[in-house]
């Protein structure tokens, strides 16, 4: 799988940091990973495990440590952290920066940022951005639609339908968000987030007609720039020889970036409503999501019934 990585400067024009000195690459360097350090115990002088990749971000805490220090200590505490050459060194929360980190900083060629904003929350924002640009990533061929809420990815054959499904999708009061290629980011624990191309955003092609812009046509309500892909349907066409599911007891995955995500294949052939099954398809995923399977409950309630000595002609004749 590709390693993505983040230029820092860009990163810096992101989450509005001030520059207080830079390195000399700065305008080069890159960040390779999406966790942060608070360097609370490199400043006591424990070094084990520390990974200068990992942006240093300073607290009131650390701020509270350092100011009963004398300067000298400060300035050598500080030498010994900037030495290992982290990617960055942000202080947060206005807390105080100290004249000896700055001289540290600029000695040892490191880049020291700052922010007003509370540690926590610049933690959490910094967090997230870095996992959305290092996020791993892959491009599938498809259509990525959102139905009453639910990431749909529509895949199949070419020219099996799939355009003309989530334009009807569209004129139904949903949303687009991809038209024939996919880009997939893996953003967090089983999180895949789906987005268009920016070349061929809010655009789809039919055959016959050509490329039509679905922004433009039907609002901005008729888009969208991503969504969380919940479920995968694969169109193909109708096998007459081919059995397939009729009760939904069988719950099978797609597997995209070592995301297991649930999927159905849906036959196709002339009088099919595919709007309407995947609407279905979308609202049936979510009742699964919140603990309710029709299938399995039919089941259970035929168990039962069973178990009971029910039948049908006893219920005919009440």
């Amino acid at each position: 799988m590709n390693k993505y990585t983040v230029r820092l400067a860009d990163l810096v024009r992101e989450l509005e940091l001030e520059t207080i000195c830079k390195a000399s690459n700065f305008e080069e360097a890159v960040i390779e990973t999406a966790e942060v350090n608070r360097p609370g115990l490199q400043l006591t002088g424990f070094y084990d495990y520390f990974d200068p990749r990992r942006i240093q971000i300073l607290g009131r805490v650390e701020s509270s440590y350092l100011k009963g220090l004398l300067s000298y200590d400060r300035l050598m505490r500080f030498e010994k952290l900037m030495e290992r050459k982290p990617s960055a060194v942000v202080v947060c929360h206005r807390s105080e920066l100290y004249n000896e980190c700055i001289e540290a900083a600029k000695k040892c060629d490191v880049t020291l940022l700052k922010t007003e904003r509370d540690t926590s929350a610049f933690m959490s924002d910094a967090i997230e951005t870095l996992r959305r640009h290092l996020a791993p990533r892959t491009t599938m061929h498809g259509v990525l639609v959102e139905i009453h809420g639910e990431g749909v990815l529509i895949t199949g054959e070419s020219g099996v339908g799939k355009s003309e499904a989530a334009l009807e999708l569209v004129k139904r009061g949903h949303r687009l968000i991809a038209d024939d290629a996919v880009e997939i980011k893996c953003t967090g624990y089983n999180r895949l987030v789906g987005q268009a191309p920016a070349m061929i955003r809010h655009y789809m092609e039919l055959r016959g007609i050509g490329l039509i812009d679905v922004r433009t046509l039907y609002g901005v309500g008729a888009v969208k720039r991503s969504v969380h892909i919940e479920l995968v349907v694969n169109l193909e066409t109708w096998d007459e020889h081919k059995k397939y599911d009729r009760l939904g007891l069988t719950n099978l995955t797609t597997n995209i970036l070592g995301v297991e995500v649930p999927s159905i294949t849906v036959p196709i052939r002339p009088g099919r409503n595919l709007a309407v099954i995947l609407e279905t398809a979308a609202i049936n995923n979510r009742l699964k999501k919140m603990g309710y399977d029709a299938a399995k409950t039919l089941v259970e309630q035929h168990d039962r019934a069973v178990d009971a000595g029910w039948s049908d002609d006893r219920d005919d004749n009440m």
